[in-house]
Formats: structure tokens, C-alpha cells, sequence
């Protein structure tokens, strides 16, 4: 009888050490919103289906806990976390990255991309992702994906806005970004340092005449009541690097990595397409409940703003430096990552 209550005994514990081992649990920040007026963020959804994915096909080895709204802290303090191991996973825009990786900074320049379609291939392309990828992980991050929140738009309180001469002296609330600041200089206008929270009461008071966000975001802030007139800009893509802490990835069988990236990829694919229905839902909602007005920029327009903001691209360009001299990076070795970025953009432009 003893000897069956021990065999008993060292199964039960077998069990609990086995179903101990099998739930590693790995924790993945963000800073966007779970919901905003009942609608899923495309973020958010996207970010829970890749737990989803990784859960199901790991057979519950692995569990993905998802904190939203900046839970874990802010994207700086997050992306430091990530770096030293203390936080598991995040998506991180490249305006914060580029503190610490200057050259993702470059995603942001203003009127770079002419589409979010030719963005979506220049980010996948495999000579890109060799260059910029090898950036990340002597940093403690590995990149294994994109996050966004579309292309951003100008909202301005009085004028619609569709060339260069007409932002002359507009006072534009931007966020604390140096290629944001100079980019706006360039074209003219007066850049305002205001706190996110706080920019709508600014719009209605009329301390800043414009903001620029996704046409969407605008919409769901209501910046819209006070800023009715908008423009497609497309001016810059909310790009965000979904990336795990490199002591994490390492950790991973390879089967497991091909697991993440496979979550990735339908994470960004949600995003994305939950990303394009929000922006046709709420465009529309702008001009029938806000009684918004919606420019777009002729081919030309688009023209003369990227001539406006070349210098700025010019300096940036010089400041982050040139791909080191690798035969890994091809005829890219040596150039700089300015122009190897142009010259995939000119590529998916055709």
C-alpha cells in the first residue's frame, strides 16, 4: 500500500513539475488602447492574436500576457526593458527606437514614403531587413515584425492645407521628436511642444491651429469637433518594431522562433487590415457627424512637400552614417542607409 501511495505520489509530482515547465509565461507591452467607443484597436487586436498563435501552436509551452496603455510603463521605459531582459516583448514606434538606434529614425522622415502600400514593401524587403535588422540585436533586441497605427494626416482649425506656402506660421502641435520639429520647421511652421492628452483643449482654445495624426485617431480623440478641416498628408507611417528581449529569443528552440514569427506575421496582417477598415469607417464618420471637410494631395502637391523637407532628409541622412563594409549587406556595404532606403522606395514606386 505504501509503495503504491509513493508511486502515486511521484506521478502527481512528475505532473505539477511538467505543467509547471510547460507554462512559461512572457510578458508583451504596448502603449495603445484595448478599445476606444467599443471599437477593438487594430494594436491591441493584433497584439492578442499573436499570443493567441504563439499559446495554440506551442501547445500551451508558452503563454503571452498582454499589457496595453502603457501598463508596464512608457515606450522609453519599455524599450529599456526589453534591452536589459527585465520585459519580454513590445512594440516600440521608431521615433522612440531612434534614440537608441538613430538610423529607424530615417522610417520617419517626412514624405518619404508616397503610400503606406510601398512602405509595407520596402519594410518587407529582404536586402532592408538585412541592413536594419543587424542594428538591433547588439542593442539586446531582436526584431521579428511591424506594429503601426497608418499614415498621419494634417487637422487644422480654420484652412484646409495642401501646400507648402499655406503652412507658413501655423502653430502645429507635434510630439518630441527631432525628425517631427526640423520637418515642420522646414516647411515653415511653428512646431508646439504640447502633451498628448492636452492637445484638445489646446485646438479649441486656439493654442496650436493644427495637429497631425491618423485621420482615424483624429476621429476617435475628437479632435475632429475642432479641427474639422483635414488632409490626407500621408506625411509620415507610425511604424513600430515588434521585438523580443534577445536573452528571450535565445532562449527558444528554433521551432519555438519560427512560432514567434509566424505570430508576427499575422499579428501585422491584422493590423493592417483592421487599420484600412477603421480609417474608411471613421473618415466617413468625420464628415457625417463632425462635419469634417477631406483634402487630398494631388501628385504634384506631394511633389513640392518632399522638395520642402529634403534638407531635412539630408541631414538626418548624414547623421546616422553609412551600412558598414560587410559582404552580409551586399552592394549595400558602405552606402548609406538613406540612400539604400530611397532607392527601395524608387523600386516599389514603379
Amino acid at each position: 500500500m505504501k509503495m503504491k501511495v509513493m508511486v502515486i505520489f511521484l506521478a502527481l509530482t512528475m505532473f505539477a513539475a511538467a505543467s509547471a515547465q510547460a507554462a512559461r509565461v512572457l510578458k508583451f507591452g504596448h502603449i495603445a488602447p484595448t478599445k476606444i467607443e467599443n471599437k477593438d484597436f487594430p494594436m491591441h487586436k493584433a497584439a492578442l492574436a499573436f499570443a493567441a498563435h504563439v499559446e495554440k501552436e506551442t501547445g500551451g509551452e508558452i503563454k503571452i500576457e498582454v499589457f496595453p496603455l502603457g501598463q508596464l510603463g512608457n515606450e522609453r521605459s519599455m524599450l529599456e526593458q526589453v534591452q536589459f531582459g527585465t520585459l519580454d516583448m513590445m512594440d516600440c514606434t521608431t521615433a522612440v527606437m531612434s534614440n537608441l538606434i538613430p538610423q529607424v529614425g530615417l522610417l520617419d522622415l517626412f514624405f518619404l514614403f508616397p503610400s503606406k502600400e510601398v512602405a509595407y514593401k520596402v519594410l518587407a524587403d529582404e536586402e532592408f531587413k538585412t541592413v536594419m535588422d543587424a542594428l538591433m540585436p547588439g542593442m539586446g533586441l531582436i526584431p521579428i515584425g511591424y506594429a503601426e497605427n497608418e499614415m498621419r494626416d494634417f487637422g487644422v482649425r480654420d484652412r484646409t492645407i495642401t501646400t507648402p506656402e499655406q503652412m507658413k506660421g501655423v502653430r502645429v502641435r507635434v510630439m518630441d521628436s527631432p525628425v517631427f520639429l526640423e520637418s515642420f520647421r522646414a516647411l515653415g511652421a511653428n512646431p508646439v511642444g504640447i502633451p498628448f492628452p492636452e492637445l484638445y483643449t489646446a485646438l479649441q482654445q486656439g493654442a496650436v491651429d493644427m495637429q497631425e495624426n491618423p485621420i482615424p485617431t483624429s476621429v476617435m480623440m475628437k479632435f475632429t469637433e475642432v479641427a474639422k478641416y483635414l488632409t490626407r498628408s500621408s506625411h509620415s507611417l507610425t511604424c513600430l518594431y515588434k521585438m523580443v528581449s534577445r536573452p528571450v529569443w535565445e532562449s527558444l528552440t528554433p521551432e519555438q522562433q519560427q512560432i514567434f514569427l509566424d505570430a508576427a506575421k499575422i499579428a501585422e496582417d491584422i493590423n493592417r487590415t483592421e487599420n484600412t477598415n477603421m480609417r474608411n469607417e471613421l473618415e466617413k464618420l468625420a464628415v457625417d457627424k463632425f462635419g469634417a471637410t477631406i483634402a487630398d494631395l494631388t501628385p504634384e502637391e506631394r511633389q513640392a512637400f518632399h522638395e520642402a523637407v529634403l534638407p531635412v532628409h539630408e541631414k538626418f541622412a548624414d547623421q546616422v552614417g553609412v551600412i558598414p563594409n560587410d559582404p552580409k549587406f551586399g552592394k549595400y556595404a558602405g552606402k548609406r542607409y538613406y540612400d539604400m532606403i530611397v532607392e527601395k522606395v524608387n523600386q516599389y514606386s514603379k
